[in-house]
Formats: C-alpha cells, structure tokens, sequence
C-alpha cells in the first residue's frame, strides 16, 4: 500500500460516510438539527459545519503546497472561515451541496498526490498566525482523522435520537483482492 492509494481509500470513506450522515440526518427538522445537544459544537448542524470548517481551513493550506494542485482551485475560491465555530450554512440543504463538492474536491486531491509530494513540508500559519512547516501527508493524515472524530460525535447524537447509521467502519471501503 502507497500513501497515495491510503489517502484514496481515506477520501473514498470520507465522501461514503458523509453521504450516509447527511441521509441520516435528512429528515431532521431544523429545530432537530440545530438543538444544543451538549456535542463540542453543540448541535449537530453546528458539528458538521465544524467539520466542513476544518476541511475548508486545510484545504487551503494545501492550496498553497507548491505542487500547486489543481484539484484545489475551488478551495482557493472559497472564503477563509472566522473560527472553528462558524456556521458557514444555517440551513440544511445548502450545507449538504457544499459538503457534497468538498468531498469531491477531497477525492480529487487525494488523486493528485504522490510519494514525493508527501514527503514534502507545507509551511502555514494557524488561526493565531503561527507558522509552521510539516510533513504534507502527516497534515493530509490530520484532515482525515479530524473529521473522523467530529463525525463520531455526529454518529453518537443520532444514535441518541434513535437514528441508527449501520456500520461506520473503513473496512468496508477496503477492496477484497
């Protein structure tokens, strides 16, 4: 197994699992979605917009990288979020379509990458602008695992509500061979 062929399978799960989230969370009214649930985000729409931030914030980091990726450009478009709390879509729908392009965008760059690149340092600056200069694939392995956590606490205030996912795990994106 290749990083790259790692980080495919990543991007894969990721788009997967967000799908079956935003279906589960589909039929929710607003008030339901927007409920302050005691999550770290509060309620779940305010953690999913929470991840979306998270991915939006790295993506434009790695927009900057300079092997310049072209999957990034639409990241590069969008507006840098405030904080980690900004809700970016109060709204349900509009949340999901931009969900939905992010995680193609995330499959793009992920198709994009190579040994080389990933070895490689990405110098950026935090929310507080500090800069730093890390391992490109170690940062691209935090993108993943952020939003793995985050969608374990969305997985976790369904399952409150009675509202069951199936199963979560990567395996399930794993080939057989």
């Amino acid at each position: 197994m290749s990083l790259k062929s790692n980080f495919e399978l990543l991007a894969d799960y990721n788009q997967w699992m967000n799908q079956n989230i935003y279906l589960a969370v589909s039929n929710l009214s607003a008030d339901e979605l927007a409920k302050n649930r005691g999550a770290f985000f509060g309620s779940i729409i305010g953690t999913l917009n929470h991840i979306l931030v998270g991915d939006i914030i790295w993506l434009k980091r790695f927009a900057e990288h300079p092997s310049n990726f072209k999957s990034l450009d639409y990241a590069r478009s969008l507006e840098k979020p405030q904080s980690l709390n900004t809700i970016l879509h109060h709204e349900f729908m509009p949340l999901e379509q931009t969900r939905s392009k992010i995680d193609s965008v995330i499959k793009g760059f992920a198709s994009e990458l190579c040994d080389q690149t990933l070895s490689s340092n990405l110098t950026y600056k935090n929310s507080q602008g500090q800069v730093f200069s890390k391992n490109l694939g170690y940062l691209i392995q935090h993108l993943f695992n952020h939003q793995t956590h985050h969608r374990g606490q969305v997985s976790t205030l369904l399952n409150q509500l009675g509202i069951e996912l199936g199963v979560t795990d990567l395996v399930v994106r794993i080939p057989d061979e």
